[in-house]
Formats: C-alpha cells, structure tokens, sequence
C-alpha cells in the first residue's frame, strides 16, 4: 500500500488531539490493511473486547522503549543465558497471537478477539505485522508479536510459558530493530514490566513528531517512494548476539 491511499484512508479519523482523556479516540470503521496502516501512521490503534465495537485509541501521554536505554534486569539476563532460548523471526506468527490472545491471570477475557487476530495475520501476509519466537526444545515457549512500519515498530502483546521467554523474544526484537535502523519503538500503554527495561512516557505531541520523522518516505531500489513492508527472513546467531538476513 502506498503513502497516497493511507493518506485518503487517514481522513477517516478524527484529530487525534479530539482523543478523550483516557486515550479513546472515535469508534467504528472495519479492519481492513488499509484502514491499519492508516491509522498506525498517525498514531491510533485499535484495542476493545467482545463486548463493544471497534475501538481506536490514541493515549497521551504514549509509551515508547528508546533502544538505546533498554536494557534486561541483571538477574533475568543471566536466566536468558542460562536458558538457552531459541528464537526465529516471523516463523510462528499464527501460533504466537493465539498464544497473545490466551486467558491472563489479571483478566477474565482477550482483547485479542477472532475478527484482530485475523486482520492481524492479514498484516502478516502483507509483510507489516511480525513475530519474535522464543523456543525451547523444540517447544515455543514465548514471543511478541507488532506492527512494523517506516522506521517504527508498534509492538501489540507478548506472551511466555516458561519464565524469561517474552523478555528473551524483547531482547531480540531489540536487536533486529537497531540492525534495521528503526528509530521508534511505541509501546502504546504504560506497564511496569517494560518500564523496568526502559520504557518511558512522552507527550502524545512529542510522540507524534518521532512518528512523523520515523515515517518519512525513503526510496527503494526501485525509485518509488513508499511505506515499505518488511519482507526480509532473519535468521538469529546467538554467538553474535544479531540477526542474519536470508533469502
């Protein structure tokens, strides 16, 4: 999809500065890519349940994890390294937003709804929403998964089944974002989890300004000014602490 018809599809929202105070922007609307990719270019996500519509959201203050300030508590880094976990990029992205969607401790119900998870998986296809897979002998044992756009990366939920595993699967989707040049890393909502590994709240103003900078229309091999997916396969090599692009 190119930067034009986003655009088009973008006036379909209101001003995000019309957002209430609690970060509730407008409701409606359907799910479509087009639709998504507009409204992450101008900062609004969606995010409701089973028991209302479609809801679009633009928080201020936004949270945001500056790569350059993460960093992973010193005695989960040492579990990390002692657990030896296996991680893939965009090698399980269906399993992972299921596993997104299970029932939580501190909630009765999922955000993560049918008709998401299948606009999500849609994203997937199209080369926008990808996945970091923590695994364990052969088992996937936690992962993320999130929106990748421009230079920005809009990270949706994660999950583990093992102790340290989401914060391993972080950790690499870290890594794979300083490779790639990303500049911004927009957590959405405020939880003492990532502000742990250096989160931060800025204003929905100074979040906006690193999104349009993040956003900037860049030239591809071809000439054409756009948006571009990321269709790249990695590989992770964990002598290296990096990420390997394959074909």
């Amino acid at each position: 999809m190119d930067a034009g018809l986003a655009a088009i599809l973008a006036e379909c929202f209101p001003p995000v500065e019309n957002a209430r105070g609690d970060g509730l922007l407008c409701h409606g609307g359907d799910l479509c890519v087009e639709r998504l990719v507009a409204g992450y270019s101008r900062g609004i996500f969606p995010w409701y349940d089973e028991t209302t519509p479609i809801l679009w959201w633009s928080p201020d203050p936004r949270c945001v994890l500056p790569l350059e300030k993460f960093h992973l508590p010193r005695r989960s880094a040492r579990a990390i390294r002692h657990a030896r976990f296996r991680l893939t990029w965009d090698e399980a992205f269906d399993e992972v937003i299921s596993a997104c969607a299970g029932p939580r401790s501190t909630s009765d119900g999922t955000w993560l709804v049918p008709e998401m998870r299948s606009a999500y998986a849609e994203l997937h296809r199209q080369g926008y929403a990808h996945s970091v897979e923590a695994w364990q002998d052969g088992h996937l044992v936690g992962g993320l998964y999130g929106v990748g756009l421009g230079r920005a990366f809009f990270g949706e939920s994660m999950f583990h089944r093992v102790s340290e595993a989401s914060r391993a699967a972080l950790s690499g989707l870290v890594s794979l974002l300083r490779q790639r040049g990303v500049t911004l890393l927009d957590c959405q909502q405020e939880t003492p989890h990532m502000m742990r590994m250096g989160a931060r709240m800025i204003p929905r103003r100074e979040f906006l300004a690193r999104l349009a900078a993040a956003l900037a229309p860049t030239k591809d091999s071809t000439g054409i000014v756009r948006w571009q997916p990321w269709p790249e396969r990695y590989s992770w090599l964990p002598e290296k602490d990096s990420w390997e692009a394959r074909s």
